[in-house]
């Protein structure tokens, strides 16, 4: 746009520079505004021709330097216009290629330090980037995302739209985490109804609209605020359970939680720590949880060395 304003801007200069070489039709004098109105009806190669280069000088003018910045003007144009046809070609392209082998995917809804912070979770639990879709309204954060190797859908994920692009029906997990309660309340809605069976877990601010992402919903609700309270709290009375926390929640980094479903050829490893079974919905510990049965989640502490 600012080339383009500079060559109107540059055309309309040379025109009034050349003010007494032009004839307006109208027999009145050529003032700057004419020779703007002169240059924008030229370089778009409108051309009225109610004004119109009557000397030799102007006519020069107009053949060696209007011309080319006409010329110019047009090649800009039509270069913007190929170039931004292209670039959404290949963004369809792409996002028909990926809707095509995408299935059994994670997509985060929010990608604000929250997202991102959810989104390094899944990494260093062995998630790839490609398995990953960032849903998100600002145009800065697709890019970051798009950098990192997500795949990356600009638009509000509350939308059926939205989350259709993003093949919510397809996906395995969706991570629920705008700034706003209302919003993720909402995005929670859309997303259950779209996929009935996929595994939701939303983030909420305030603890009187955790029971409405419940309704909504979501499989798994987390209190980011009552969360960081209660290791602020926690880090006051025992600074060094905190650290130890930390690292369990650090996947990859010493200590680490994991969650194994019990099958016909799956047992609890025996260098592991059982620290809850879940069955039928219900959390056993101690003595109930020594026997896991077939189907039982239960929740490990394991040491990584890695």
């Amino acid at each position: 746009m600012g080339f383009a304003v500079a060559l109107v801007l540059f055309v309309a200069c040379v025109a009034w520079l050349n003010r007494s070489g032009y004839d307006d039709g109208t027999g009145g004098s050529i003032n700057f505004l004419d020779a703007l109105y002169y240059a924008s009806v030229t370089v778009t190669t409108t051309g009225y021709g109610d004004i119109s280069a009557v000397s030799d000088g102007a006519r020069v003018a107009s053949i060696l330097l209007i011309m080319p910045a006409r010329i110019v003007f047009l090649i800009l144009v039509v270069g913007t216009t190929v170039e931004v046809l292209t670039d959404q070609s290949r963004e369809f392209l792409a996002t028909r290629r990926w809707r095509k082998k995408v299935n059994n995917h994670i997509v985060v809804c929010g990608f604000g330090s929250t997202g991102q912070s959810a989104v390094a979770e899944l990494l260093n639990r062995g998630i790839t980037p490609s398995e990953i879709v960032v849903v998100d309204t600002d145009d800065d954060v697709i890019e970051e995302a798009l950098r990192r190797g997500f795949v990356a859908i600009h638009g509000d994920a509350s939308r059926n739209e939205v989350l259709a692009e993003a093949a919510v029906d397809l996906a395995r997990a969706v991570i629920v985490s705008p700034n706003r309660d209302d919003t993720a309340v909402l995005t929670t809605l859309t997303v259950r109804e779209l996929n009935p069976t996929v595994h939701i877990v939303a983030g909420g601010r305030e603890q009187e609209n955790m029971h409405l992402l419940r309704q909504g919903g979501a499989n798994e609700v987390i209190d980011a605020t009552a969360a960081v309270g209660r290791m602020l709290g926690l880090a006051t009375t025992a600074p060094g359970a905190v650290s130890v926390i930390d690292e369990v929640l650090d996947a990859g980094n010493g200590l680490e939680i994991k969650e194994l479903l019990i099958g016909p050829d799956v047992e609890v490893p025996s260098e592991s720590t059982v620290l809850a079974v879940i069955r039928d919905q219900k959390r056993l510990v101690g003595a109930s949880a020594e026997t896991p049965r077939n189907g039982d989640r239960v929740v490990l502490l394991v040491q990584n060395d890695g």
